[in-house]
């Protein structure tokens, strides 16, 4: 599902915030924090509750997500 997903992005508009969800869900955190900074580089409205967002936990610790936080002022 997960590049049926990725692989409709290239064809039309997916969100990459949305893909970053599906991403942590399937354990593929590496993958999650490509997505996220796609979603940061799309501008993606989605990111600004990133610092709140139950779905992500898993990824505070990560030294990517606290630069991606530090990107976007949130830290």
């Amino acid at each position: 599902m997960l590049d049926q997903l990725i692989e409709l992005s290239t064809k039309r508009y997916v969100s990459p915030y949305d893909i970053a969800e599906v991403c942590i869900g399937l354990g593929k955190q590496d993958l999650a924090l490509d997505w996220l900074q796609k979603a940061l580089d799309d501008r993606s409205h989605a990111l600004v509750f990133l610092n709140v967002e139950p779905k992500v936990d898993s990824l505070r610790s990560d030294p990517r997500f606290k630069a991606l936080l530090k990107k976007m002022n949130l830290e």
